[in-house]
């Protein structure tokens, strides 16, 4: 997910003050709870961001929302996007510090695209190769396709390794028509 420039100098500074008071799994848990969320409320994300609403009436609606389940950090953090008038940058600043969370704890996310679901068996071999394979902690993201027929692909960040069936038959019938022409 992309974020502003603006926003990502939030999330770090935000990330800074929570490794500082030594709060980062509290302040963590405060961000996830606010990204959750915005992503089940669309209206509320449109609400932030509206050029229209003043930005007290946004700061009362968070404060309505979240404040008595967050860390006294989060709450000022929150404050401090409202006085500065970067509110309608939540939902980006909020991404922007999961992301950088995940950096400064060393995990990756992996994508990996499946023709059917994993058995937790399954899933819990592929997370420990993929963790052993690039040594790092890894968040895993597995998306059913069914449209791939069987296999697997991975991708981690701009790299993917495609074994999936339909990668097989593409790369099948493109050799076959290749030589077919010469």
């Amino acid at each position: 997910m992309h974020s502003t420039k603006a926003a990502r100098r939030y999330a770090t500074a935000l990330l800074e003050v929570a490794k500082e008071r030594n709060e980062l799994d509290q302040i963590l848990d405060d961000i996830i709870l606010i990204r959750n969320t915005m992503e089940g409320s669309k209206e509320l994300v449109t609400f932030l961001k509206s050029p229209i609403i003043k930005f007290d009436d946004k700061v009362a609606v968070l404060e309505e929302l979240f404040f008595d389940d967050l860390q006294e950090a989060t709450r000022l953090f929150i404050n401090l996007l409202a006085r500065k008038d970067r509110i309608n940058l939540l939902v980006d600043v909020v991404n922007a510090f999961v992301a950088k969370h995940k950096e400064h704890a060393g995990i990756i996310t992996i994508d990996v695209f499946v023709a059917e679901e994993l058995n937790e068996g399954q899933r819990e071999s592929l997370h420990r190769t993929l963790e052993k394979k690039t040594q790092k902690k890894v968040d895993l993201n597995l998306i059913l396709d069914e449209s791939l027929m069987g296999g697997m692909a991975v991708r981690i960040d701009d790299t993917v390794i495609d074994g999936t069936v339909k990668h097989q038959l593409a790369k099948l019938e493109e050799s076959l028509l290749s030589t077919a022409v010469e």
